[in-house]
């Protein structure tokens, strides 16, 4: 007899459920088996919340839809905070969530499931019964799928137990989307033909978009720059100025803030990205395309807000006529601009006095070092912390797919999961996880995870013994600090104990067993305890804390 439970995860399998996170339980068992059972790969993670976290990177760098299965009630719950950062991330996410019966009111697995979904900004939906299972299940991926959405589809367990009947989903209805109208386009053409200094800013909403951003900016003579979670679209330009906000370099943010236009494609200008507004001149004209109205003008001022699909709209500009309105004018493009791009584009090119001493290495001069070992094709996965300026900066990307920051909801402790699924997104690169001490030890479950797996997997902690930003937010002002400093940990140590190849660093010298592990095969992970010296906040921390 087939099941609404084996109709459910079959439906989700063709639809093009590859890869399915999760932990498994008795409400979620045979939900999990049937997409495996139709060609879905499980990855079973140690929490729930390691696997909403793989999940959404996953979905990230691979661009397809990621997939979470979990139990009724507490499986959820553990799962609140990856699927918080992935609802705020707008990231396409389908929750497998069981769920106790209608008639099971004193369940102890009952909690409101729906409201649980709301209240972070996903979507919640529900498997009816069998006559309604494929459509629903269809509605909920098409959901998650077209509108970049997390969605909870709530499967009751006596709706799973009821037998079915497995039919194809209905046909996908291929769609275009939407580019700006014609009066918008023109307008915007205008405002670029008259700028002189003028820079595009991409978000996440243009990642799809490189190419014809890349030649409308060649066009018109603009500087490229992306927000943070963009970072490496426009990786190998020669104009691109890499990250726009806290992580900009200190050439970035002057020639951001002496634009004259600013045009923000697909990206929130939140005040990450634009340093509290800081960043962006009064004076400057600012428009903002986005997919979604809501967006425009959300988080900063807009003078223009165009509703469109980023590329579709970039591409309609280029077909209005571009090269007439201005075909010799260089814009920010000159040669004295492009001099210094090479010179003082990069962090690891801004002058700097190393403060590492006998026992800790400056996190400056250890990422230098440790980007000069790993190679090329790489994807960087970055936790939250006072150290997470030096990875986000230091250690370049190579496109798009090379970085990953889980860091909406600005919570510590996802950077190890978010490096597992972005691993298995782009299994052909170096997976790099970099976590600071305490993050990591709130997520050292999902590193029998990755040791288990056989992921060759760089995990790097810039090790500071303490909650870091919390000390350099608050010990200033004299507060006492012995609710956010620890005592030295050996985290190398550890991850032998989980199977693991490990080195601790207090000198750049201290890398060369990365080296040899970096030339192959690398069939275990490696972890590299750096003992950071940590007398000063990172650079871009005091500007994060204005937010506070």
């Amino acid at each position: 007899m087939t099941t609404v439970a084996e109709v459910v995860g079959a439906t989700l399998a063709s639809l093009g459920a590859t890869h399915v996170f999760g932990v498994v339980g008795s409400g979620n068992f045979h939900l999990t088996n049937a997409l495996v059972a139709h060609g879905a790969r499980f990855v079973a993670t140690r929490h729930e919340g390691g696997a909403a976290t793989a999940a959404d990177a996953f979905a990230r760098v691979s661009g397809q839809v990621g997939v979470v299965s979990v139990h009724q009630g507490c499986g959820l719950t553990n799962a609140m905070t990856g699927l918080t950062e992935a609802a705020k991330s707008r990231t396409p996410l389908v929750v497998l969530a069981a769920e106790p019966a209608a008639t099971a009111l004193r369940s102890n697995f009952r909690v409101d499931q729906d409201a649980l979904a709301i209240a972070v900004g996903a979507s919640s939906e529900r498997v009816h019964g069998a006559a309604t299972a494929v459509a629903d299940t269809v509605r909920a991926w098409r959901l998650a799928a077209d509108q970049r959405r997390t969605v909870v589809l709530n499967v009751p367990l006596d709706v799973q137990a009821l037998p079915a009947e497995l039919t194809a989903p209905p046909a996908v209805i291929r769609t275009t989307p939407p580019r700006a109208s014609d009066e918008a386009v023109a307008e915007l053409a205008e405002l670029l033909a008259g700028a002189a200094r003028p820079v595009f800013i991409a978000g996440r909403g243009a990642v799809e978009a490189r190419e014809p951003l890349r030649e409308l900016a060649a066009s018109c003579g603009a500087l490229l720059a992306t927000s943070a979670v963009a970072r490496g679209l426009f990786a190998g330009d020669p104009w691109s100025l890499d990250v726009s906000g806290g992580f900009a370099t200190p050439l970035a943010a002057e020639l951001i803030s002496d634009a004259d236009v600013v045009v923000a494609w697909g990206a929130s200008l939140n005040m990450w990205t634009t340093r509290h507004g800081a960043l962006v001149s009064p004076d400057a004209t600012v428009i903002q395309v986005d997919l979604d109205p809501a967006a425009l003008g959300a988080h900063h001022r807009v003078d223009l807000g165009i509703t469109g699909d980023v590329g579709a709209t970039a591409r309609a500009l280029l077909q209005s006529g571009t090269d007439e309105r201005f075909p010799t004018v260089p814009g920010y493009r000159t040669v004295e601009t492009l001099d210094r791009i090479v010179a003082e584009g990069r962090w690891r090119d801004v002058s700097y006095d190393d403060e590492g001493d006998d026992t800790h290495v400056d996190p400056r001069t250890f990422s230098i070092a440790l980007d000069d070992l790993i190679p090329r094709e790489r994807v960087v996965a970055v936790d939250s912390g006072n150290f997470m300026g030096y990875p986000a900066a230091y250690l370049s990307v190579p496109d798009r797919h090379g970085f990953c920051l889980t860091q909406a909801f600005q919570s510590i402790g996802l950077g190890l999961a978010t490096a597992l699924g972005a691993a298995l997104a782009a299994p052909d690169r170096v997976p790099v996880a970099a976590c600071g001490d305490g993050g990591f030890l709130m997520s050292i479950a999902e590193l029998e995870t990755v040791r288990r797996l056989g992921l060759g997997m760089l995990i790097v902690i810039y090790n500071d013994n303490a909650y870091g930003a919390e000390v350099h937010h608050f010990g200033p002002h004299g507060h006492p600090l012995s609710t956010v400093v620890f005592p030295e940990t050996g985290l190398a140590s550890i991850a032998r104990g989980y199977g693991c190849e490990a080195v601790t660093v207090r000198h750049p010298a201290d890398l060369a067993p990365v080296a040899a592990w970096l030339a192959g095969p690398r069939k275990v992970p490696m972890l590299v305890d750096a003992k950071v010296a940590a007398d000063r906040p990172s650079w871009w921390l005091e500007e994060a804390f204005r937010g506070h």
